[in-house]
């Protein structure tokens, strides 16, 4: 590998596991201070519940946001500590923005880590119970998946939710305008999975939590940016501080542009992506959006390892 310029990105909800970060926790100081910091921001053991579980309690939306969030910081502040590696640009896939605007120096952890806390539990409560749904829609092009959404409406809400590669749309909406938008792609020839969550995000029906978090952001300080990020609702790179609550707001109830954010990204000058926090998600993206594309991923002391001797004789460019 030449030298390159590195992109880092951030997983969204649905990469955590239970015991995500826990060798790190065991193996580095700045990653156990790391989930103490979070516990004492939150009043809580997120710490234990990233160690421990139980699984379905680490699945609760407003346990994973802050969970997630803190695992990805743990990495970062350990790929920060163990290697050379600095970032040209950051991104990250929905809750995944707020860790990336923390490795920006944007957001402070503690702030972030209770914003995001407050984003699930807001989002939870948006819809009721059992009427939102979300469905990944494979193999069928942008404007089909538009039409679709139009056509299995019928007064209710179901838009494109995540457009994350060639061939992988979600949608969100109303239950059961879900249900019909699958139903009619299916027979349209085109594969679907329901996922299994409560809160239709990035659709119309968040603009109540868009709100309340709101009035959250209100709260804290926004710095400057350090480093470029590019956001999910517009795909292209914040302009400055001053946009930031805004495009938070409007992430909750527009979709995630995150073939577009890459394109963005390789167009900038991005040769490798290094996929920072729990799971591989994101790497498996990139493989779907370009084959060619390098990635890496640090989430625990075995992937820390892999990414030094890839990198220990070909430092990045500035």
């Amino acid at each position: 590998m030449s030298k390159s310029k590195l992109a880092y990105i951030f997983p969204g909800q649905g990469s955590q596991y239970v015991s995500m970060g826990k060798t790190l926790f065991d193996n580095f100081k700045v990653a156990k201070d790391t989930f103490e910091e979070a516990d004492d921001a939150l009043g809580l053991k997120i710490s234990s519940l990233c160690f421990n579980g139980p699984e379905a309690d680490l699945k609760l939306t407003y346990n994973t946001q802050p969970a997630i969030l803190t695992a990805s910081i743990a990495a970062l502040r350990v790929l920060s500590s163990e290697t050379t590696l600095k970032p040209s640009l950051l991104a990250g896939h929905s809750l995944g923005e707020y860790s990336a605007l923390v490795a920006a120096d944007v957001l402070n952890f503690r702030d972030a880590v209770r914003l995001v806390k407050a984003r699930g539990k807001y989002m939870d409560e948006a819809v009721p119970a059992g009427t939102g749904g979300m469905a990944a829609i494979l193999g069928m092009e942008k404007d089909k998946v538009e039409e679709l959404c139009k056509e299995a409406s019928k007064g209710e809400v179901v838009v494109p939710a995540n457009f994350n590669c060639p061939g992988q749309i979600v949608i969100s909406g109303h239950a059961g305008a879900v249900t019909r938008a699958v139903d009619l792609a299916k027979e349209k020839g085109a594969k679907t999975i329901l996922i299994p969550v409560s809160a239709p995000s990035h659709s119309p029906l968040m603009d109540p939590a868009g709100e309340r978090l709101s009035k959250e952001l209100e709260k804290i300080g926004v710095m400057d940016i350090k480093y470029p990020v590019i956001s999910n609702a517009e795909a292209d790179f914040y302009p400055s501080k001053d946009k930031v609550a805004d495009l938070l707001i409007g992430q909750l109830s527009h979709p995630v542009r995150w073939e577009e954010s890459i394109a963005k990204a390789l167009f900038f000058g991005t040769e490798a992506f290094v996929e920072v926090g729990p799971g591989k998600v994101l790497c498996g993206l990139l493989k779907r959006i370009n084959r060619e594309i390098k990635s890496f991923n640090i989430e625990d002391v075995d992937s820390l390892n892999a990414l030094q001797n890839t990198f220990k004789a070909y430092p990045p460019s500035p």
